[in-house]
């Protein structure tokens, strides 16, 4: 188990440059969830099979991207008695694997699989595609967030000005639809929950 022994171990810990990380704690497929949740650290980092993802730092376009969507997604919430919040905060998706969404929305604020530490699931999960590893956020999280019944998951595509809006289906999502500049993205079960494309990807 990762244990941080003085309060010097845990200043310096917390300092640690993110590939730091995995060199000092377990190796690399030997973490174990109790691992991962003891890490204390100020960078993004996710859990999958037993390896840790440390996750670069946004840019300035990402983060005012997801600013925008997070006061969209949180002016409905208030309207419906839902919940929403950003990165980072721990999505438990199944046994072994953790990940931290963009944007995560629940309908209910009141609903149970809203944790302290960490929520067991969502209604509505949003990643914002990172240009250092975009095969992440369009393949392996959309399989991963279909694996754990997350009903619907929007995929915001700066380099393609998209937002792909997709729903589960069975096991599997399929597109509720595809939106580009001038384009109005709709949630798959929320209709009234809409974002402007051109002012998300545009967001000062």
């Amino acid at each position: 188990m990762a244990v941080f022994g003085t309060h010097k171990q845990e200043r310096q810990e917390w300092e640690l440059p993110a590939w730091d990380i995995a060199r000092l704690f377990p190796s690399q497929g030997s973490w174990s969830e109790e691992d991962y949740l003891a890490l204390n650290t100020p960078h993004l980092v996710e859990f999958t099979n037993g390896e840790v993802e440390v996750l670069p730092m946004p840019t300035d376009r990402h983060q005012s991207i997801v600013a925008y969507l997070f006061a969209v997604f949180a002016a409905y919430a208030a309207q419906i008695g839902g919940k929403v919040l950003f990165a980072p905060l721990r999505v438990r998706l199944g046994e072994g694997k953790i990940r931290e969404p963009d944007v995560v929305f629940l309908a209910d604020a009141a609903d149970p699989r809203r944790q302290e530490e960490y929520w067991t699931g969502a209604d509505l999960v949003v990643e914002v595609v990172s240009p250092d590893d975009p095969r992440r956020d369009l393949v392996t999280k959309r399989f991963e967030y279909a694996a754990a019944g997350i009903p619907e998951y929007w995929i915001v595509n700066p380099g393609a000005s998209t937002i792909t809006v997709l729903h589960l289906d069975g096991e599997r999502y399929a597109e509720h639809g595809s939106y580009g500049r001038g384009e109005i993205a709709r949630s798959a079960h929320y209709p009234e929950l809409t974002v402007a494309v051109a002012d998300a990807l545009d967001a000062p």
